[in-house]
């Protein structure tokens, strides 16, 4: 089996490019939501302050219902871009594939999609405080965060 375990700033970085190429997928995403909300908000903007506070308290319902079906939404893209990449033939999300990085069991094989998806959903747990679940990988034997601990998981050097 394949022991040689991607470092800490190994990982960051490929944190770092998904960031990037989750961002770029969500703001394409939204954009056409924003585009629509601008358009519906705009001319009630204009008449704000002919409104009074009950009507432009009546405006913030809808805003604040597009913003968390958007929060919602992105989290639901992250949560099947690690999970559905991971679990692939590459075994690996862009950021790692850039690296020369992949996913396997502890084992070294090949992760199916619901240990992918365990994976992924406790990276939600790597992060909740301070993230320390992801800093723990610069500091255990196999480099693995909080997250691959969970799932039995281990990010490779290929």
């Amino acid at each position: 089996m394949n022991t040689n375990y991607a470092g800490f700033w190994q990982r960051f970085l490929a944190v770092l490019i998904d960031g990037l190429v989750l961002g770029a997928i969500q703001w394409i995403a939204v954009m056409p939501f924003l585009g629509l909300l601008g358009l519906g908000v705009a001319s009630d903007i204009q008449n704000l302050e002919n409104m009074d506070e009950s009507e432009a308290m009546g405006m913030m319902g809808p805003m604040m219902a597009m913003a968390g079906v958007a929060y919602i939404g992105f989290f639901i893209i992250q949560i099947f871009y690690f999970a559905l990449m991971e679990s692939s033939s590459k075994q690996a999300t862009l950021g790692k594939m850039v690296l020369g990085l992949k996913v396997t069991d502890v084992d070294g094989n090949k992760i199916d999609f619901t240990k992918g998806l365990v994976r992924s959903l406790c990276r939600i747990l790597s992060g909740m405080i301070m993230c320390i679940g992801y800093l723990i990988a610069a500091f255990t034997e196999k480099k693995q965060a909080l997250h691959d601990m969970i799932a039995n998981t281990l990010v490779l050097k290929k």
